[in-house]
């Protein structure tokens, strides 16, 4: 893709962050994302809802906070029904309205296949942003969700997944990262991503590369969504983590981690967890404020490789 240079944009596509950020005043920047996919729920009320809070993600994963959305639609009219078209609306303009936001329209087309997702524009202001390039030396890492969507959701469409798992996922799914947001800012963080289709490891390896450090995690820390690595070790595989593997390869050292920790680790997510680099003197308080965030590695000098997982 050509660049554009311009002195307002903050953060632009050569970190691989979660969002572009466009100065508009000294105390205030503009926030732009788009994201969408296929369904990887049934009920298209909550497929709306998972999307919604996925496009949402990368706004508050920036320290951003979210204004505006437009939906952009991919629908199989010829197939579908115009009620599942009318309750995957009805679950994003809820989970808009939850994050605050305000969903003003969007562009459908007709398509051999369902999609949906968000173009979300929202405001930060630019001397208080979170972004991949500023992960410190001394850092705790720390995840606000657990791992394992993508597991969970493959094993769900075949028929292998019980209830307990299936709600399991889903409340991950539509969980919003408001919270771990703004605790972010409140506590002096500096540095989150979100942990979407890279999954953990490919995510952590844009901090890396963007903070010139190395994120060294413990593997038996990563938290899951039940069953998430007993599906792994009983056979669920994904296409995603074959990529992530492939792309992340070349710049970690995994060699000592248990398999099924490199498994969960390499799962691509779905409206996941923000992994925060949090200061070693607010971790504490960081963790009584995010309910759910975990302790999973910390932030080294720069060494061989950028992720290191044992």
């Amino acid at each position: 893709m050509p660049s554009h240079a311009d002195p307002r944009l903050l953060v632009g596509r050569e970190s691989f962050d979660d969002a572009g950020i466009f100065l508009l005043r000294d105390d205030l920047a503009l926030v732009q994302t788009l994201d969408f996919f296929a369904p990887i729920v049934d009920d298209p009320y909550e497929f709306g809802q998972i999307a919604a809070a996925n496009a949402l993600s990368d706004v508050f994963a920036m320290g951003g906070e979210p204004l505006t959305a437009m939906a952009i639609v991919a629908f199989p009219a010829g197939k579908l029904p115009m009620h599942v078209l009318t309750d995957i609306m009805r679950g994003a303009q809820d989970k808009v309205r939850e994050a605050g936001a305000v969903l003003v329209g969007g562009h459908s087309i007709i398509d051999e296949e369902l999609k949906f997702g968000l173009s979300v524009t929202g405001q930060a202001d630019p001397r208080r942003l979170l972004t991949n390039a500023t992960a410190v030396e001394g850092d705790t890492l720390v995840l606000t969700k657990p791992l394992g969507t993508g597991l969970l959701a493959t094993a769900a469409k075949a028929e292998r997944l019980d209830a307990a798992g299936r709600e399991a996922l889903h409340t991950s799914m539509r969980a919003l990262n408001a919270v771990a947001s703004r605790v972010a800012l409140a506590v002096g963080v500096q540095c989150a991503t979100d942990v979407t289709g890279f999954g953990l490891l490919g995510h952590a390896s844009h901090i890396a590369r963007a903070s010139d450090v190395t994120l060294r995690f413990e593997g038996p820390a990563l938290p899951e969504l039940p069953g998430a690595r007993a599906l792994w070790e009983l056979g669920t595989r994904t296409g995603g983590a074959e990529r992530n593997e492939a792309f992340t390869a070349p710049v970690a050292d995994w060699s000592r981690a248990r398999p099924a920790d490199v498994a969960l680790a390499l799962d691509p997510q779905t409206s996941g967890g923000l992994l925060v680099a949090v200061p070693p003197a607010k971790v504490a308080e960081y963790l009584s404020a995010v309910p759910a965030s975990v302790v999973i590695g910390q932030v080294e000098r720069r060494g061989n490789a950028l992720i290191v997982l044992g």
